[in-house]
């Protein structure tokens, strides 16, 4: 069974039209004017048990929205959606013991409570037993490493500790889908890795399915192995990671520097992105040269240093969507 089955997907939405200045207010008064925007056009896409995604788009790209109608927030108006088979529109109840959602700036937990006590809380609002509760407690606790916060109140925890203790609440009754909006979002580095090792564990683990939407490329770089990029409503890229860098990683980045000011004039293939008295950075494309031919335009003896380093998947994605 896929994980997510989304056909020919269309949402749309009516907003008021402002018009500017005392004429355009007195107006609205009186009468308002709609028009009707198209948040998301017609879109398809599946996802496989145990992959994790990433679904990427700059704001106002319909990523938000597509997010809304896959966990069963907001009505589509064409299309269709399945959720581990399941509609999103006629069974959301099934829908939600079938699918967890971590949201990295929205707080799911009580935060006078203790994370003990909030998962003992969730646990009853998902029907689980008990005994499968305390169990599961003890499971994640031994994974998340939470002895020495288990009956803290969530309001006295740091945000790496609150975010695990999220992910947790949202596990509790074994979901086949994870929903993940920014979850490293405001955490330092060191808890970034910490919390990415664990969803890449229980990934492994448990076959979870997750659906990562983040602008941190670390978490799509160290997480992804499929990228889905949605931008003015449409997808407009659905491909592998490992196919996405052999279209778009064919450029390198060069920094050099030299013994002495060089008269260096850039040609085709060639971009100088920052020039100094003994350095260059630049831009090489692969497609017109090789990293070698630099030391035919630069004499090798005049180089005191060199490195050479791939675009970042960054910038890869800012061209994506501008290209779109």
């Amino acid at each position: 069974m896929k994980a997510v089955e989304v056909k020919n997907l269309s949402k749309s939405f009516k907003t008021r039209i402002k018009e500017k200045g005392l004429k355009g207010s007195l107006k609205s008064l009186v009468k308002s004017e709609y028009e009707i925007k198209k948040a998301v056009n017609d879109i398809t896409f599946d996802v496989e048990e145990g992959e994790i995604v990433a679904f990427l788009g700059p704001n106002g790209a319909g990523k938000s929205t597509t997010i809304k109608m896959l966990t069963g927030i907001l009505e589509r108006d064409e299309g269709d959606i399945k959720i581990m088979g399941i509609d999103p529109s006629t069974d959301r109840k099934k829908l939600a013991k079938s699918i967890g959602t971590v949201f990295g700036q929205k707080e799911q937990l009580w935060t006078h409570l203790t994370p003990y006590d909030n998962f003992k809380f969730f646990g009853s609002i998902y029907d689980v037993p008990d005994d499968e509760v305390e169990e599961r407690i003890k499971e994640f606790n031994e994974l998340f490493e939470l002895d020495d916060i288990m009956n803290t109140p969530v309001r006295n925890l740091s945000l790496g500790q609150r975010i695990r203790c999220e992910i947790i609440a949202s596990l509790i009754h074994k979901p086949k889908i994870l929903f993940l909006d920014e979850p490293t979002i405001g955490l330092d580095p060191i808890v970034k890795d910490k919390i990415r090792y664990l969803i890449k564990k229980m990934n492994k683990e448990y076959n979870l399915t997750i659906f990562l939407t983040s602008h941190d490329i670390g978490d799509i770089q160290k997480l992804c192995e499929r990228i889905i990029i949605i931008n003015n409503g449409e997808i407009v890229t659905d491909d592998s990671m490992m196919e996405i860098r052999r279209k778009y990683f064919t450029k390198k980045i060069i920094k050099l520097r030299t013994n002495c000011e060089v008269d260096f004039v850039a040609k085709e293939g060639i971009d100088i992105l920052k020039r100094e008295e003994e350095y260059l950075k630049l831009s090489l494309d692969l497609k017109c040269l090789n990293v070698t031919d630099i030391f035919h335009l630069i004499p090798e003896n005049e180089i005191s240093d060199i490195s050479v380093s791939d675009v970042s998947l960054e910038s890869v994605i800012k061209e994506i969507y501008q290209s779109n």
